[in-house]
């Protein structure tokens, strides 16, 4: 009971019945720094302010289309559009997200197809909770390597005997269109390999990085890993021809995110990117 003094509450309980009125009704206010379109075409938005982003750093338009900051200007700042720019409009809003862009890493991912933002699109339902690695981030150092000391076995008697591969190592495959290259059936091989295996550090996963390639080929390669039962040793990233520049763009950043995460965990994966020159074109 509150003392009353003169029908008047005592002053050390008018403090405390205050303090905790200011505490029950305090509200954490959420500063968003917002910014004003200046330029919007093909794909690419100019905006003036937004002076703290990184780059890298996931922004929101007006009609919750995603985009990606690339280029900081001193005035303006490029951002790539995850989306169609036909709603997007000179003077709207955009507001910073507040994390940079990431991709789910994790086991679960395998037996998935993912997009460039690694989200499933093989219909299997959404991702249970994993962790999240930035899409671009500083590769290790030369004094960080180790040396290539472990074969990686093809089991192609012709390519492991004249041309060996270890692990760790960079390989480019040179051929003409539908001719049957190596990657494919190396992955087939392999399969027998991983059914052998108990531990993880025996078994070899892929990411298998498509870009600008046909939905129908895709379609394909998933059913042929299926029938093998190969599919649950990969995690296919998909950026299809009718991908948006950027989707395809950032694709092959992606795969590598998910591949490292292997690597990290004292893990085998191969990445096999299809193909690389592709998406050297969203860089010149």
């Amino acid at each position: 009971m509150n003392k009353l003094i003169g029908n008047k509450l005592d002053g050390v309980e008018l403090s405390t019945l205050s303090e905790q009125k200011i505490i029950n009704y305090y509200i954490k206010l959420q500063v968003n720094e917002i910014s004003q379109m200046v330029l919007v075409g093909d794909g690419i938005a100019h905006v003036y302010g937004l002076n703290k982003i990184q780059v890298g750093e996931m922004v929101e338009f007006a009609n919750n289309v995603k985009g990606m900051a690339l280029n900081l200007d001193n005035e303006n700042v490029g951002i790539v559009i995850f989306g169609s720019d036909t709603a997007i409009k000179e003077g709207d809003i955009i507001k910073r997200i507040g994390f940079i862009v990431d991709v789910h890493i994790r086991k679960a991912l395998l037996g998935h197809a993912v997009d460039a933002l690694g989200v499933p699109i093989n219909g299997k339902g959404a991702l249970s909770a994993t962790k999240r690695r930035h899409v671009k981030v500083k590769t290790l150092g030369i004094i960080a390597h180790k040396f290539v000391h472990e074969p990686m076995q093809t089991r192609l008697t012709t390519v492991d005997s004249l041309v060996p591969i270890g692990c760790g190592q960079w390989k480019l495959i040179i051929g003409d269109r539908q001719t049957g290259k190596i990657s494919i059936t190396t992955i087939l091989n392999q399969k027998q390999i991983n059914v052998q295996g108990t531990l993880d550090s025996e078994k070899l996963y892929y990411v298998y990085v498509a870009i600008r390639q046909k939905s129908s080929t895709m379609a394909q390669l998933v059913q042929i890993l299926s029938e093998v039962g190969a599919l649950e040793y990969h995690i296919i990233v998909v950026a299809i021809a009718s991908d948006l520049a950027p989707l395809q763009f950032l694709a092959p950043y992606s795969g590598c995110a998910m591949g490292e995460y292997f690597r990290n965990n004292g893990m085998h994966a191969l990445i096999i990117y299809d193909d690389l020159s592709k998406q050297s074109t969203f860089r010149t």
